[in-house]
Formats: C-alpha cells, structure tokens, sequence
C-alpha cells in the first residue's frame, strides 16, 4: 500500500510541476481564454496534491500510532525483557562511544 500511495504523491506532484511549467508557456505570449483555462488545470492539479499529501500524511500519522500502541503493549506484557534490550543496546552504545 505504501508503494501505491508514494507512486500516486509522485504521480500527482509531476502533473503539477507539467501544468505550471504549460502555465509559465502560456503566460509568457499568450493572454486570455487559454491562459484561464491553463491556471484553471494548474490549480485543481495543485488541489489534487494537497489533498493527496494530507492523505498520505494522516495514513503515516495512523501507522506511527499504532506501531507506538503495539510497542507499548509489547514493554507492558514482557517488561523485563524491554529492560534487558534497553540494557543491551545501551552497553553497546557505551562501548562503541567509549573507543572514540
């Protein structure tokens, strides 16, 4: 799923970048009818990523917590177990900062 969510952002984000870059063509010859229908397509693309980044944004926010409410209820079930990780990795963080 995230794969399809990163592949769609980027989709979405180069269909913005297109339309401004058509935006920026137009504007520098033409005025009028074109040009209106130009922003016009520039603006609902850049709507589109907003609402795309938003989405991707709660869905990433909804993983952390999840993923932080699975690690709690790990260290509450087996606490010893968390403090003998915690030990090791600080034992290994304090020998490896210990030979600098």
């Amino acid at each position: 799923m995230a794969q399809a969510s990163t592949d769609k952002l980027m989709k979405d984000l180069r269909a913005v970048v297109a339309d401004a870059e058509e935006l920026l063509k137009a504007t520098a010859a033409q005025t009028g009818e074109r040009i209106d229908k130009v922003r016009a397509r520039a603006e609902e693309s850049v709507r589109a990523a907003r609402a795309r980044l938003q989405e991707v944004g709660d869905s990433a926010q909804a993983q952390a917590r999840e993923a932080a409410h699975d690690v709690d209820q790990q260290v509450r079930e087996n606490p010893w177990t968390a403090v003998g990780v915690a030990a090791g990795v600080g034992l290994v963080l304090g020998i490896l900062l210990g030979r600098r």
